[in-house]
This record gives structure tokens, C-alpha cells and sequence, in this order.
């Protein structure tokens, strides 16, 4: 695999000889700057590109690996007449990433919101912090808080009672915590969403059910997946995260009856998927070693975290990278696998992008501020776990199964 980190730009904490010291080829960044729906220019393309490599004639070189994300406007995910616009510049900016070499791009589809948690500081037992997801929590925010029509309907008369319960003791500095962390922003804007007119957005949504909604998705797709083909760009697309409707929210990519759907919708190579093992695995439901084997040649880039439910299945935090709910060795030894093939195949492209996604706030971290779950540290750890599991795979299949036709030859009878 090809190991990278996310980078958020010329302010993030985290600095890119900090990435080249983590063992890093590649970089996943975006341009944060530019206004959702704007089409992404060349010029602002190649001083990205130019800012990452400034220093590879004297070090460890990096390059731009993957774009994540190329954020899709929310005229699109409604439907508007003004998606035709929007889908117009995505085609453009498109267009432009392939000019400068650049041929993965991640996007999600989550209405509104992208990842949500509850709780950026979740202390684990070792002293280091995470993130985490309180269904009970959510509930305050969502009935107590915002104070949304009809979301007493989204939960269980208990879970109910004990958040209205909960948020009569809480005080307005907990109450002000929850909503910030609810309403979060895009990873690396400066912007989040105001309490005052939330609620209006939402109901913007008021008509569009997960039917509809995936509809849309199918649309767009249909739109920009032959652009990407022609271009040569892998477009992957980011599960749910949760994998499961909030504030009345669909979502529609959480399943892998969901991914199926999706790609039958334009079944070209270039309509493909990020597979993040932590969004996915929140569901039990998901067998994450049989989703990366039926997808695998459409796996463009990979997120690997492990998230662990606690005693109310709906929550769940991060866990270290090899514990969890997440069969990390499963996982990872399927991915190998995929890699293994493309190479018997002849493919020009091998090694799938893969970050270590979501790591613990610790050590020298815990005095620093950082994007929440994208500390140095916490990520650097999870890295070198991933590459040391990675590394003692390709080993046991030399020398336990044989060479890599071997390796195929037993995968072909699993599938």
C-alpha cells in the first residue's frame, strides 16, 4: 500500500516534514480555501502540489497523493435545478486535478453534516484522547438543544427520558461543548454550522427520504464517473459516518447492499470507494473482510481505524488501530491480496492509497491543539502498527502459501 497522511493546508499543526518523519510517500489534502461548488482552478491545483514538494530535492520526497475531498454541493444531494451547475464545475475541477497528475479523488455524500461525535475528548484508559459517538448524548442535542419537530420519534422512550433527564444538570458550559462539537464544520474549514438557522437547513431536507436521496447519489454519479473514467481518475466515495439516519437525515451509503446499488447505478471501474474500515465497522452487520473482498477492484483508497462498540451498541469510540471491532488482519490481508492481483494483471497502478485514519490525542499532543483525530502522534502509532501487520502479512504469504499465484489461486476459492 501506499502510505499517506491527511494534510490540511498551511495551517495544519501537523507540518509535512512531520509526514515525510512518519514514513509517508503520499499526501491527502484539499483545497480547504476554495468555496463548495467552486471549480478547483490549476493554478491553485499546482501550488498545492508545488507547497508539498518544495523540499523533495533535499528530502524524503512527498507528493500529492489523493484528494480528499472534492466536497459535492448540497444543491446536488436535494436535487435542485442548480445541481446542473455544480455538476458541471465538479466535471471542470475534475478535469483540471487530471491535468496536473492528480487521479484520486474522495467525496461523501452525507446530507449536511459530515462525520459526527459527541465527545472530541474522550479520555481512554491509557490517559490519551479520543473521539466518541453518545447515542444518549446526540438525544440531548437533538430534542434539548436544537429541539427539532418530531425527533422524539428517532429514539427509544428510555433514551428519551434519560437525555431530557440529563441535559435539566447540565450547565452552559456542557451544553455550549455538545453543540459545538454536533455542529462541526467539513474536517479542515474554520467554518461549523450556527445553532440559530440549523434547524432551516434542515428542514431543506424535510422532503427527501433515503429513496430520494440515493437517486440523487445515482445521478451524480452517472454524471461525473465517465468524466473520471476518460480521465483516468479513480472516484471513491466515503461511507457513512455513523452509518445510520441522524436528525432525520438519510444516508445511503452504509451498507454493502448500499455500495452494490451504488455501482450498478454507472458500472465503470472509475466509480469506486474509500474503504474506511471505522465508518463501516461501526455496524455490526458489516463483515468488513467479505466487503473489501467483493469490492476489492474498486477500492481506490483505504482508511484503516478500528472503532469499538460499547454496552449501547450506538456508541462507539475510536479504538487503537488493531483493537476494536475491526478484524484489522482480515481486513488488511485482503487488501494485500487485491494488490497481489493487480500486479498479476498487469495493472499501472498498484499500491492503494491508504492513511491511517483517527488517531488517539496523546504524549506531547495533549498540549497542542489539533484537528480533532488528526494529531502527529496518535496517527504516527497507528501508522507503524498498520505497516508492521502489513509487512508480517506479505511475509506469511511468502512463505506459507507461495508466490503470489498461489496467493490468487486461494482467494479465487474463497470468493
Amino acid at each position: 500500500m501506499l502510505h499517506t497522511m491527511r494534510w490540511f493546508g498551511p495551517h495544519d499543526p501537523v507540518s509535512l516534514f512531520d509526514i515525510r518523519q512518519a514514513g509517508c510517500a503520499g499526501v491527502v489534502t484539499a483545497l480547504h480555501q476554495l468555496p463548495v461548488g467552486a471549480v478547483w482552478p490549476v493554478s491553485e491545483i499546482q501550488a498545492r502540489q508545488q507547497l508539498i514538494s518544495a523540499d523533495n530535492a533535499t528530502h524524503t520526497p512527498l507528493h500529492w497523493a489523493v484528494v480528499e475531498s472534492l466536497p459535492v454541493h448540497e444543491a446536488i444531494k436535494k436535487g435542485l435545478p442548480a445541481r446542473e451547475l455544480y455538476i458541471a464545475n465538479y466535471q471542470e475541477s475534475l478535469r483540471n486535478l487530471a491535468a496536473c497528475g492528480i487521479r484520486t479523488v474522495c467525496y461523501n455524500f452525507m446530507p449536511m453534516l459530515d462525520w459526527s461525535r459527541t465527545n472530541l475528548n474522550y479520555e481512554m484508559p491509557d490517559g490519551s484522547r479520543a473521539l466518541r459517538f453518545v447515542w444518549q448524548d446526540f438525544a440531548v442535542f437533538d430534542l434539548c438543544i436544537l429541539q427539532r419537530p418530531d425527533a422524539a420519534a428517532a429514539y427509544e422512550l428510555a433514551v428519551a427520558e434519560a437525555a431530557r433527564q440529563q441535559f435539566a444538570t447540565m450547565s452552559a458550559e456542557e451544553v455550549a461543548s455538545l453543540t459545538n462539537t454536533v455542529l462541526l464544520g467539513l474536517p479542515g474549514s474554520e467554518e461549523a454550522f450556527e445553532l440559530s438557522n440549523f434547524q432551516q437547513l434542515l428542514d431543506e431536507y424535510a422532503a427527501i427520504d433515503a429513496g430520494k436521496l440515493r437517486e440523487n447519489l445515482h445521478y451524480f454519479i452517472q454524471q461525473v464517473a465517465p468524466v473520471a473514467q476518460e480521465l483516468g481518475i479513480g472516484l471513491c466515495i466515503h461511507p457513512d459516518d455513523p452509518p445510520y439516519p441522524l436528525l432525520g437525515l438519510p444516508r445511503v451509503v452504509s451498507t454493502a447492499d448500499d455500495l452494490a446499488q451504488l455501482f450498478a447505478a454507472c458500472d465503470v471501474p472509475a466509480n469506486g470507494l474509500t474503504f474506511c474500515t471505522g465508518s463501516l465497522g461501526v455496524r455490526a452487520d458489516n463483515d468488513l473482510p467479505a466487503i473489501a473482498r467483493r469490492f476489492a477492484s474498486r477500492i481506490h483508497f483505504i482508511h484503516l481505524r478500528a472503532t469499538k462498540r460499547e454496552e449501547n451498541p450506538r456508541n462507539f469510540h475510536e479504538a487503537d488501530h488493531l483493537t476494536g471491532d475491526v478484524d484489522m488482519y482480515a481486513v488488511v490481508r485482503e487488501l494485500v491480496l487485491e494488490e497481489e492481483r493487480r500486479a498479476a494483471s498487469g495493472a499501472g497502478v498498484i499500491a492503494i492509497p491508504m492513511r491511517p485514519d483517527h488517531g488517539h490525542q496523546m504524549l506531547d499532543d495533549l498540549k497542542k491543539k489539533t484537528y480533532p483525530g488528526y494529531s502527529a502522534i496518535g496517527r504516527l502509532r497507528g501508522l507503524a502498527e498498520l505497516r508492521g501487520l502489513e509487512y508480517g502479512i506479505r511475509r506469511s504469504l511468502e512463505t506459507e502459501v507461495g508466490p503470489p499465484a498461489a496467493h490468487l489461486a486461494e482467494t479465487a476459492a474463497l470468493a
